[in-house]
């Protein structure tokens, strides 16, 4: 069982970049894919970002593709996500969510997480 805590989230103008970081409680955290998904006003949840365990591999919604990066540190039960490049349609709440993922499919659905953070406000301003 893990427990994300996500931070780093802010106001940040259009065209730059924040980076996201979510901590997991638990010994068990290099046994969790963890996944990135955003809710922002009058919108359905949104995948994001998700990577493996071992870190190898890594997945994003077509909307951030070449724009967030992904990464992990198992060793410091840690996930981070760089965003760069930010625009307005990127303003939403950020949660980190942590699921016992085996399947390529699997990454992009939100119920196969079964732990999520508070989540982190991130506002671009135009």
């Amino acid at each position: 069982q893990v427990q994300p805590v996500e931070s780093g989230g802010g106001l940040v103008q259009a065209r730059g970049s924040l980076r996201l970081s979510c901590a997991a409680s638990g010994r068990t955290f290099r046994a969790y894919a963890m996944g990135w998904f955003r809710l922002a006003p009058g919108k359905e949840r949104e995948f994001v970002a998700a990577i493996s365990r071992s870190g190898g591999s890594t997945y994003y919604a077509d909307s951030v593709k070449g724009r967030f990066t992904s990464s992990r540190d198992n060793a410091k039960n840690t996930v981070h996500l760089q965003m760069n490049s930010l625009k307005p349609e990127d303003t939403a709440v950020y949660y980190c969510a942590a699921g016992a993922i085996y399947d390529t499919g699997s990454y992009y659905d939100p119920n196969q997480y079964a732990y999520w953070g508070q989540g982190t406000q991130v506002t671009v301003s135009s």
